[in-house]
């Protein structure tokens, strides 16, 4: 199945699956400038976060990961994350499922 989504449709606010029930995850992440996430883990799975716009400072386990746009991020979802925005910022979020079970 193919199936097409444009970012600029997903509005709900802070996230919105893209795909609902389908895997890889796939999320579309709006915060406010000042706005964080609180930390937190997806230990069944591995992330990749691309910013599309604005400014964000991601951290992971407690380092500082601050994207600009058109950058990614790939980490290992057993460690803790906490995405805090610089500036508004849209992020798509992919979480897939852990290719290994290590």
């Amino acid at each position: 199945m193919t199936e097409t989504v444009a970012l600029a449709d997903l509005t709900e606010r802070p996230r919105e699956v893209a795909f609902p029930g389908a895997e890889p995850k796939t999320v579309r992440l709006a915060l406010d400038a000042g706005e964080e996430v609180p930390a937190h883990r997806h230990p069944e799975r591995e992330i990749v976060v691309h910013l599309v716009s604005g400014r964000l400072d991601v951290r992971v386990d407690g380092e500082s990961n601050v994207l600009e746009p058109g950058e990614l991020l790939r980490f290992d979802g057993r460690k803790e994350v906490s995405p805090t925005a610089e500036e508004d910022s849209v992020a798509v979020l992919v979480l897939a499922p852990r290719s290994d079970e290590g």
